[in-house]
């Protein structure tokens, strides 16, 4: 029995150094506190660039290194004031999308900060934002819909126009787009969980005799269909035909949960988790597509 203790008692006196010499050593923390430009990367880095894709990535670090980087970088993160913010914000006045990005990008990383325990406050929360109207797509008529199509007559555009119309894809989409089992299946764009994501849209009765029978898609470039798309309607953009599409499945009484799957749209976190449609019935709904 005393053998046993002694041996016990050796073990906790190792265990005792251990543990002194642990709480010696000085563990690096994941982000520094002197200054906001070591945090805002180490955020971007350690998480952002998990939740959205590497485009809007791209764009964040452009705002950041233009806009924000310059007059917060070497500042601690605990100085910053809303008067800073705002300062920013109002020097952007006249570029009022922008200005609302930049916002939204110091907003996140002051959260991220404040989940760290570096600030307590986050000066966002006092700044001062000028509402600005987000310029959504302007929809085809039918009789625009019908010229474009009638222009591109015999060429590889018209094939292109016709999957922008009748399935909704958004202009860097289209690349990605492929026939399978009666579907256009392409990628969704916008992913906010990092995850690579695809949207199914059934060939309706507008799109199918616009399919060719080889079922390849031709592709070009972005600039290209902007060209052709411009030079038949120059009062409208690509991202009008994901505009029109949208509009003819409301007046062509397709479902709310079918168009917002067609778009991309996400359904809620519940139902994203549990809804699985059957091919037939989202079939049906892309069958209504008829004018």
């Amino acid at each position: 029995m005393n053998r046993l203790f002694d041996i016990l008692n050796t073990i906790a006196a190792k265990l005792d150094t251990i543990a002194d010499k642990l709480d010696r050593i000085a563990l690096p923390t994941p982000q520094s506190d002197k200054t906001f430009n070591d945090f805002a990367q180490y955020y971007f880095d350690t998480f952002r660039k998990r939740k959205v894709t590497p485009k809007t990535m791209s764009n964040d670090m452009s705002r950041y290194n233009t806009h924000i980087s310059p007059v917060f970088g070497q500042m601690p993160l605990s100085a910053i004031t809303p008067e800073h913010v705002q300062n920013i914000v109002d020097g952007l006045s006249d570029r009022q999308k922008t200005a609302h990005e930049v916002f939204t990008l110091i907003n996140v990383v002051m959260k991220a900060a404040i989940k760290h325990n570096l600030i307590t406050h986050n000066p966002c929360d006092l700044v001062l934002l000028i509402d600005y109207e987000q310029q959504h797509g302007k929809a085809l008529t039918k009789d625009e819909e019908r010229k474009l199509l009638r222009m591109t007559d015999g060429t590889p555009y018209q094939i292109m126009f016709a999957v922008a119309l009748y399935t909704g894809l958004r202009p860097n989409e289209y690349k990605t787009a492929r026939i399978e089992n009666g579907f256009v299946v392409a990628r969704n764009s916008k992913q906010h969980d990092g995850k690579e994501h695809t949207k199914r849209i059934p060939i309706s009765p507008m799109l199918a005799p616009y399919i060719p029978d080889s079922k390849m898609l031709p592709t070009a470039h972005k600039n290209s269909m902007t060209v052709h798309f411009k030079a038949i309607l120059p009062t409208h953009k690509l991202y009008d035909m994901r505009t029109t599409f949208y509009s003819r499945c409301i007046e062509c009484g397709v479902t709310d949960i079918a168009r917002k799957l067609f778009m991309g749209h996400t359904l809620g976190r519940v139902a994203n988790a549990y809804a699985d449609p059957p091919d037939e019935w989202l079939l049906n709904e892309g069958n209504k597509l008829d004018y």
